[in-house]
């Protein structure tokens, strides 16, 4: 061991002789090898370069002050059998600022207790220097009285300009001059992927900024039929609603409408309204008090691989077509059921949830093409749009009948319909009812349940018990066809394959 130590220095020496004698040729070289080091870095592929995160603070700097907070207050009644304290117990003795105090002067206080104030929270933003303020339809829904604070605490009553349930935007009013405003491009191209920051009033804590990226577009949600919402990882929380959802620039791309989520708080799925289409329901609320859309009059369901298979399409897209209701623009224009709407006013439908939102933007009374496929054949048609109806929805009645024939390729037993139940549809939708579905056959599996009322078969009507068996004996062997059915009123194609 003494011995390996010993070697050392030695060795050193014999290192630092060898490069003080190579000193004058190893200075170019290690010049060289710097010079190339500095080379290689800078054509480095960008990719490969750390890219650092967006920097919100100017953003926020510059756009806090477009952002309003809002409060609304809604006068309840108690009904007027709830409960009351027995005759031998007395409210508790508590301090006027503890909760339990108010829950039992509330719900166990005097008789003539009968009303309370009920608020609730919300966000917005400025739309005009005059006090126009865009907010939800939910917000200030049933609110008695609305207050508006602005970023410099100033606070105002406002009023309701109009509103609309169906996209969930309201159009509010305040008493002021020289208001900041918010900057708004609706021919902004939002991408998915790129930054968006929130800013509003989260369970009451004021100008609250939360930021991440779109997550998608043109997301459609249960009873939102008119609205292509934008999904964010932003968190949002109640009290966020009807706040401004910004790009890096500043600019607002999106009004914050609504959450996913098992829990009531945020869980990374946030759905804001896009400007373009919030910026036209204001523009009519501020012009006439209501929004119109246009109407085409047509029951449409997504096109599934079975089904696309059924119709002879390389894929599955568009709206398929599964009632055209009478007396309806596309009654008019010639459409049937079994069309497949490819495209609207130049509008590419790959999804059935896109067409609602783009014919309820058209304005009433305009002439547009729609291109469709039907019989396996691509086609257009001329539509003249109308307004949207209030009510549209058709109800039929499917009482039980007498029994009927039995299809045994498909695992039925149908029935013709009583004069009861013929009397409660139109003659267009008159066909046979599914008394029974045997278990495990090719109608279970296609999804047919008792009660259905079959319509139509491989594109053809099947008005009563003889057309139904007729157009069963020829359906093919593995093949999938379409088949169209009445379920408690609404009209649906399923796919049916006989193995």
């Amino acid at each position: 061991m003494h011995d390996s130590f010993d070697t050392l220095p030695h060795a050193h020496g014999a290192r630092a002789r060898r490069t003080r004698a190579s000193g004058p040729i190893a200075t170019p070289i290690v010049t060289l090898i710097a010079a190339l080091s500095i080379a290689a870095a800078c054509f480095t592929p960008e990719p490969l370069l750390a890219q650092s995160l967006p920097d919100f603070t100017d953003l926020v700097e510059r756009n806090r002050a477009v952002v309003v907070n809002i409060s609304t207050t809604q006068r309840r009644t108690l009904p007027a059998d709830r409960p009351r304290m027995p005759r031998d117990l007395e409210i508790p003795d508590l301090p006027e600022d503890s909760p339990l105090h108010e829950f039992f002067r509330r719900f166990f206080g005097e008789e003539g207790i009968e009303q309370f104030d009920a608020r609730s929270l919300g966000s917005g933003f400025i739309l005009s220097e005059d006090g126009f303020i865009i907010s939800n339809n939910h917000v200030v829904r049933n609110a008695d009285e609305i207050i508006v604070r602005l970023s410099d605490r100033r606070e105002f009553i406002a009023t309701v300009v109009g509103t609309d349930e169906a996209s969930d935007v309201a159009l509010l009013k305040i008493d002021a001059q020289g208001l900041p405003v918010a900057r708004i491009d609706t021919d902004y191209e939002l991408k998915v992927g790129e930054w968006v920051l929130a800013i509003g009033s989260p369970f009451g804590f004021d100008y609250s900024v939360t930021a991440g990226i779109v997550s998608a577009k043109g997301r459609s949600l249960p009873r939102e039929n008119y609205v292509p919402f934008i999904q964010t990882d932003v968190a949002i929380n109640p009290g966020n609603s009807g706040g401004p959802l910004f790009n890096l620039d500043g600019q607002v791309v999106g009004v914050n409408s609504q959450i996913f989520s098992r829990t009531g708080g945020f869980m990374g799925l946030s759905f804001a309204i896009p400007i373009d289409v919030a910026m036209d329901v204001a523009e009519q609320l501020r012009e006439k008090g209501r929004v119109s859309r246009g109407w085409l009059g047509v029951l449409i369901q997504d096109v599934t691989r079975e089904l696309a298979e059924s119709f002879g399409m390389d894929k599955p897209q568009g709206a398929l077509v599964a009632r055209v209701l009478d007396g309806s623009p596309a009654e008019r224009a010639g459409f049937e059921v079994g069309d497949i709407v490819l495209s609207f006013d130049g509008h590419a439908i790959e999804r059935s949830s896109e067409l609602p939102p783009i014919v309820g933007r058209t304005r009433a009374g305009r002439e547009v093409g729609v291109g469709i496929l039907r019989n396996g054949q691509a086609m257009t048609l001329q539509v003249t749009t109308d307004e949207l109806p209030e009510e549209d929805e058709i109800q039929v009645a499917t009482t039980p009948g007498p029994e009927g024939v039995e299809a045994r390729r498909l695992g039925i037993v149908v029935r013709e319909m009583t004069e009861e139940e013929r009397a409660s549809v139109d003659a267009a939708d008159r066909g046979v009812v599914v008394s029974s579905v045997s278990a495990g056959g090719p109608a279970e599996r296609a999804g047919i349940r008792e009660g259905d009322l079959i319509l139509m078969l491989n594109n053809r009507k099947t008005t009563n018990g003889d057309d139904l068996s007729r157009l069963v004996a020829e359906l093919p062997q593995g093949k999938a066809v379409s088949v169209l059915v009445q379920r408690q009123g609404n009209p649906i194609f399923l796919a049916l394959k006989l193995e």
